[in-house]
């Protein structure tokens, strides 16, 4: 079993993405290349910069975590990325 992980961009404009992966480095190329595997949210808004990561284990969990980190508001959005607020899954 491979290892996913949860993690949050930060865009030139000063907006978060968040996504999961098996290779978060893998996964930032790919974004700032902009080609097709890409999001679309991303295109326009470079630079990005990796402003949190985490080991979540399973595919499920990551999906479950993303999803929680989406439905916060930027400011607790903010608060994950300084490392003051924890998701209960995290590994």
């Amino acid at each position: 079993m491979c290892e996913w992980f949860v993690y949050v961009l930060r865009c030139g404009d000063g907006s978060l993405y968040t996504g999961v992966t098996t290779d978060v480095d893998r996964r930032l190329a790919e974004h700032t290349a902009g080609g097709p595997k890409a999001a679309k949210y991303l295109r326009g808004r470079a630079p990005l910069k990796l402003a949190f990561s985490a080991p979540v284990g399973g595919k499920s969990a990551a999906l479950s975590m993303e999803r929680w980190i989406k439905a916060q508001p930027k400011s607790r959005k903010e608060e994950i990325v300084a490392g003051r607020l924890r998701w209960p899954g995290m590994v």
